[in-house]
């Protein structure tokens, strides 16, 4: 497990390699029009199936470290394809609204959380000293398949509908997941159990709690926005092609993993925190006031670009900041309880936005009231990074 070892290269390749094929899953947006149609549904209503994927996601990374260790590495991550192929071929098929989301917003999306999450902490575990950078390449191949998608599906769905991609989708799993398990068996990788210890004290748990604020702040104005960018780009710039805002986050979120993996290994972590949560805050603004007449590229493209840029980074910088202020061994365990706040953020966040779209036939009130939340993370990071500053004193 030495970094830059080649079984750390091995274990890291093997881990993006699945989490670039399950980042699909926040290119969702794509489908919101078709399925607005085949379901004669309002868009409320089909928003919830990518917010119920992500309670679904956000359980799996809760829960998962209980069963990581249970099975080699290989085998886990060759299951975790299969199942998430098993519900895309239920949703594929569906007849109505309960059935996709016993397809998609249960199956795939339990089984995105258990193999990001798995892989996410596997790479940590086999690049100490760098978990960060380990952790910002996993999430960044994340974002990669979250980039690439978009335009897969769009070609997809014109050529066969919706469940034409969600096949093709299913397909890539299994290879995926196959090419995965290969790989990790030839490293012989085993997730390493936490060994179990005495109760965190209370400090540690109101560290967690501004942990899990600053998160749900930093991430929901980020879910909010990629749960719907193909719409929201299309209200701001009537016209422009469903596949450009989806893939304009993803390619910049893949960007801010990388940067944001890399700094979370250099700067003081708060600082970093609470910096992405104000370009957020600001990102969000941008658009409201000049997505639509600052044209497509100035207006929409660099408030979408610095929202997926800042999301990235945050998602990255979390876990690192996990990892390197209560260890490698109860990583896995705190990053879980914390990331029920991006769960939270997954569900209220889309939904959301769904709803005040109704409400008001725009995403304007949206997009105020998702920057005004960004600042509550820039309050609770500032708040736990302050108080540690006192006790370190």
């Amino acid at each position: 497990m030495n970094v830059g070892g080649r079984y750390a290269v091995r274990v890291v390749a093997a881990a993006s390699l699945l989490s670039a094929v399950l980042g699909s899953i926040h290119a969702f947006s794509v489908f919101i029009e078709p399925l607005e149609t085949r379901f004669a549904v309002s868009r409320s209503a089909v928003s919830l199936t990518y917010s119920l994927a992500l309670v679904s996601l956000t359980v799996a990374v809760l829960l998962g470290p209980r069963i990581f260790g249970r099975w080699p590495a290989a085998v886990f991550v060759l299951g975790v394809g299969l199942f998430a192929a098993s519900g895309l071929i239920i949703a594929r098929s569906s007849t109505s609204l309960f059935e996709l989301w016993v397809g998609y917003s249960l199956m795939f999306g339990l089984a995105n959380g258990l193999g990001y999450g798995f892989g996410l902490q596997l790479a940590a575990q086999f690049c100490p000293g760098r978990e960060g950078l380990a952790m910002g390449i996993v999430t960044a191949a994340y974002a990669l398949g979250a980039a690439i998608s978009p335009v897969l599906f769009d070609v997809a769905i014109a050529a066969g509908g919706v469940g034409t991609a969600m096949l093709g989708l299913a397909a890539a799993l299994v290879v995926a997941s196959g090419v995965s398990a290969a790989i990790m068996a030839t490293a012989r990788a085993h997730f390493r159990i936490a060994e179990k210890g005495a109760a965190a004290p209370a400090s540690a748990l109101r560290g967690q709690a501004l942990l899990w604020l600053g998160y749900f702040g930093g991430v929901l104005a980020g879910l909010m926005v990629i749960g719907h960018a193909a719409a929201l780009a299309s209200s701001l710039n009537p016209g422009v092609a469903s596949w450009i805002a989806p893939m304009i986050i993803a390619v910049c979120n893949l960007l801010g993993s990388l940067v944001g993996g890399r700094l979370a290994d250099k700067v003081p972590i708060g600082i970093l925190l609470a910096t992405l949560a104000l370009i957020t805050s600001a990102a969000l603004l941008w658009l409201a006031i000049l997505g639509t007449d600052g044209g497509l590229y100035f207006g929409l493209g660099v408030g979408l670009g610095a929202v997926g840029f800042a999301y990235g980074g945050t998602i990255t910088a979390y876990p690192a900041a996990i990892a390197k202020l209560y260890g490698m061994e109860q990583s896995a365990t705190v990053y879980g309880r914390v990331f029920t706040a991006w769960g939270s953020a997954g569900l209220l966040g889309p939904l959301l936005a769904g709803y005040l779209f109704d409400l008001g036939g725009d995403y304007m009130i949206a997009l105020f009231a998702a920057a005004g939340i960004g600042l509550i993370s820039v309050a609770a990071v500032a708040t736990l990074f302050w108080r540690q500053s006192r006790r370190e004193c």
